[in-house]
C-alpha cells in the first residue's frame, strides 16, 4: 500500500513538472505564421474559436477585426485582444488564449514535381491551419485535406484569398456544390500562400 501511494505521489509530481515546463515554454514562445491559436472568451462562448495566423502575421479576431500576431508571445497577444474586445462588453472580458497547433516545419524535397507549397485553411473546417501540399493540388483536394466541413460551414461562399506578384490581394468566391458538379469552373489549382476561408453559414442559409 505504501509503495502504491509513493508511486502515485511520484507520478503526480512528474505531471506537475511537465505541466509547468509546458506553461513556461508557451509563455516564451513567439507566435509565427501558420500557427493555430485557441481563443476562448468567458463572457461570450460564441467567440470561442480557432484562429489561424496568416502569412502576413495577422489573425482575424471576431468583433475586433485583423490584428498583428506574429512575433508576439501568447500573453502579449491575449492582453491586446482583451483591450480590443473590452469596448464590446460592460465589464472587462476574461480572455483565454493558447497555441492549439504549431506551424508545420517546411520540408524541402528534390524535384519540381515533389516540391511542397504552403497553403492556409481557416474557418469552418475540421482541421484549420497551415498545410504543405504538392504542387498541382486543387481547392477541392485542399478542403479534403482539412478534414472536411463542420456543421456550420457556408459551403456556397468558400473564399480563396490570393496575393499577386505586385502584392495586391484578390478574393475569389466559390460554391462547393458547383465545383463538385463541374458547373462553376475548371479545377482551381492552388498557389503558394493561398488562403482558403470557409465562413460560418447564416441562420437560414
Amino acid at each position: 500500500m505504501k509503495l502504491k501511494r509513493l508511486a502515485l505521489m511520484i507520478a503526480a509530481s512528474l505531471l506537475l513538472v511537465m505541466q509547468s515546463e509546458a506553461v513556461i515554454a508557451q509563455s516564451a514562445y513567439r507566435i509565427q505564421p501558420g500557427d493555430v491559436l485557441q481563443l476562448d472568451v468567458l463572457q461570450d462562448s460564441s467567440l470561442n474559436q480557432k484562429l489561424l495566423v496568416l502569412p502576413d502575421g495577422t489573425v482575424n479576431v471576431p468583433m475586433v477585426g485583423t490584428i498583428s500576431a506574429a512575433g508576439q508571445t501568447v500573453e502579449e497577444l491575449r492582453a491586446a485582444m482583451t483591450k480590443d474586445l473590452s469596448p464590446s462588453f460592460s465589464v472587462k472580458p476574461t480572455v483565454y488564449l493558447s497555441v492549439a497547433a504549431l506551424a508545420p516545419k517546411q520540408v524541402s524535397t528534390v524535384g519540381a514535381a515533389g516540391r511542397q507549397i504552403p497553403i492556409y485553411i481557416m474557418g469552418e473546417v475540421t482541421k484549420p491551419g497551415q498545410a504543405d501540399v504538392s504542387r498541382g493540388t486543387t481547392l477541392i483536394q485542399a478542403l479534403a485535406i482539412s478534414g472536411g466541413f463542420t456543421n456550420f460551414a457556408a459551403k456556397t461562399r468558400i473564399e480563396l484569398v490570393r496575393q499577386d506578384s505586385a502584392g495586391h490581394q484578390q478574393v475569389y468566391t466559390f460554391n462547393f456544390e458547383n465545383m463538385l458538379s463541374g458547373t462553376q469552373s475548371s479545377p482551381v489549382v492552388l498557389k503558394p500562400g493561398d488562403v482558403i476561408i470557409v465562413p460560418q453559414r447564416n441562420l437560414f442559409e
